[in-house]
C-alpha cells in the first residue's frame, strides 16, 4: 500500500512538472500568434503569464519589448531589452533594438560600442549593422578645422 500511495504521489508530481512546462510553452506560442495578428494587448498578457511561469523566458521579454516599442512606451522597451540581454547577452535581435534605442538618444559611441559587439554575434542581422553604421556617418558632427 506505501508503494502504490508514492508511486501515485511521483506519477502526480510528473504530471504537474510537464504541466507548467507546457502550460508555459502555450503562453509564448499563443502570445506569438497574437502578436502575428496584431493583437498587442492579448500578446502582452500572454506573455506576461508565461514569464509569471517561467521568469527566464528571453523570447517573451522579447517580445514585450516588440510591443512596448509599437506603443512608444521607451521605458519599457529598455527595461524588457535589458532583461533580454541579461538573460541571453548573445541575443541578436535585442542587441539590434539596443544599438536603435541608442541611436535615437543620440549616444554614438554607445551605438559604435555595441556595433563592435553586434558584428562578432550577428547571423541573421549582419545587414542591419551596416545600415546603422551608415546612420552614424550621416548623424554625427563634423570636425571642421
Amino acid at each position: 500500500m506505501i508503494k502504490f500511495n508514492k508511486l501515485v504521489f511521483i506519477i502526480f508530481i510528473f504530471l504537474n512538472i510537464s504541466n507548467s512546462s507546457f502550460a508555459e510553452d502555450n503562453f509564448f506560442e499563443e502570445g506569438k500568434i497574437k502578436y502575428d495578428e496584431k493583437s498587442y494587448e492579448e500578446a502582452k498578457f500572454l506573455f506576461q503569464r508565461g514569464i509569471v511561469f517561467n521568469p527566464k523566458d528571453e523570447k517573451s521579454y522579447l517580445y514585450l519589448a516588440k510591443i512596448f516599442n509599437i506603443e512608444e512606451n521607451k521605458k519599457e522597451v529598455k527595461k524588457n531589452i535589458d532583461t533580454v540581454l541579461l538573460l541571453e547577452p548573445k541575443n541578436e535581435e535585442a542587441n539590434y533594438m539596443l544599438m536603435e534605442i541608442e541611436l535615437k538618444r543620440s549616444n554614438y559611441l554607445k551605438v559604435r560600442e555595441l556595433a563592435r559587439s553586434f558584428s562578432k554575434i550577428c547571423i541573421d542581422l549582419c545587414g542591419k549593422e551596416k545600415i546603422i553604421l551608415e546612420s552614424l556617418k550621416d548623424l554625427e558632427p563634423k570636425n571642421e578645422s
